[in-house]
């Protein structure tokens, strides 16, 4: 939904009722993941996609029906089904898309939602997708950290949701949980969507050079709330990185120390040392390598990595704690200007999160997609 957010919140200020499709399931090689999602409204226009072109014009056909009706519709495409060739998904996967409409009198929480989502405070969203009893059918469960909004039927239906809903919140995962029809966790009968809408993942480059401009843009590009940090003013400077959130002049072990304290760092952080300096990028990567960060990277030459390393063990880090460190920075793609050495940190980024291999794919069988 966050791709779509700013046109349902135009739609839905102005009172207009429109549809939106979410990919709620997924299965083989589906092209897009849980969460993705595309709006249609009475005037005949589509935005966002749950399928990459495969099957946005059935659920286009869906998405104008609902509108007109009210009545939510869970809807499964497939390569074993006739329908599924009809509509073109054709790349192997099966998806499961949620098609409701949208509006005031539909969903009244959504405002809150929406407010939450765009001041970037976690709350997650938990909609009955599937159950017996159509009265159940698309009820809402808006959840944060410390309240929710809405009803799914029940006192332990909303108890176990907003549990459960909770911790897929804090680990910013988005999926489709099962209870009894009565929410009884190891029952069957009921599906409830629980997307998450945790903030943005930080990219933190330490840096202020050429190489640091060209991650902060493809940082920005994957999602994250990029944040280029220097202790030079005269280079950490807003107009040489218009494509960070933020750029912060200070210490790189310093910042990192305070953001680490404050909480607003955690296990999606990515760290990316790109100082070449040691009495810059030692000292940060030793409070880097002891924090739960999703990613460490150092740039540098094998000597330089190789010097970075004595440094580090000398300032007391474990061999445990240094396997942490991507040193040399990237995957091996035989990179050379800054734009390229950018993919391939965030290909040796990518490839960590999901467990790929960085082989090329041409090379290999076997599933394309891979859970995290």
């Amino acid at each position: 939904m966050r791709d779509v957010l700013d046109e349902l919140v135009r739609r839905y200020s102005a009172g207009e009722p429109v549809a939106l499709g979410t990919v709620v399931a997924t299965f083989s090689s589906a092209p897009r993941a849980p969460g993705a999602a595309m709006v249609v409204a009475q005037d005949g226009t589509a935005s966002g996609s749950v399928s990459g072109g495969c099957v946005e014009g059935a659920v286009y056909e869906q998405g104008q029906e609902v509108i007109g009706t009210g009545a939510p519709v869970l809807s499964r495409y497939g390569v074993s089904d006739d329908d599924a060739f009809a509509v073109g998904l054709t790349c192997g996967g099966i998806i499961d898309i949620y098609t409701e409409r949208i509006s005031a009198q539909d969903f009244p929480e959504f405002g809150d939602l929406a407010k939450s989502i765009q001041n970037e405070e976690p709350v997650a969203l938990a909609t009955v997708v599937a159950h017996p009893s159509a009265d159940r059918l698309g009820r809402r469960l808006v959840v944060w950290p410390s309240r929710t909004l809405g009803d799914l039927g029940t006192d332990r239906i909303n108890d176990a949701v907003a549990d459960d809903a909770r911790g897929m919140l804090a680990t910013g995962r988005t999926g489709t949980l099962h209870y009894g029809e009565q929410g009884e966790r190891r029952g069957e009968g009921m599906s409830v969507f629980v997307s998450s809408f945790e903030p943005p993942p930080r990219m933190l480059v330490f840096g202020a050079i050429d190489f640091a401009a060209a991650m902060a843009r493809l940082g920005s590009f994957l999602g994250y709330r990029v944040t280029v940090c220097d202790a030079r003013p005269v280079f950490a400077t807003r107009s040489r990185f218009p494509s960070a959130d933020e750029v912060v002049v200070d210490w790189p072990h310093r910042y990192l120390a305070a953001e680490v304290e404050a909480g607003r760092v955690d296990g999606r952080t990515v760290v990316a040392v790109l100082t070449h300096d040691p009495k810059f990028d030692v000292p940060v990567l030793e409070v880097a390598l002891r924090t739960d960060v999703g990613y460490v990277g150092a740039m540098g030459s094998r000597r330089t990595h190789d010097d970075r390393m004595a440094r580090l063990r000398e300032a007391g880090l474990t061999e445990e704690e240094l396997t942490r460190l991507a040193s040399p920075i990237g995957l091996d793609l035989g990179a050379r200007t800054p734009e390229e050495t950018a993919v391939s940190i965030a290909a040796e980024i990518i490839s960590l999160r999901w467990g790929g291999a960085g082989d090329r794919l041409t090379d290999i069988t076997g599933r394309i997609h891979r859970e995290p």
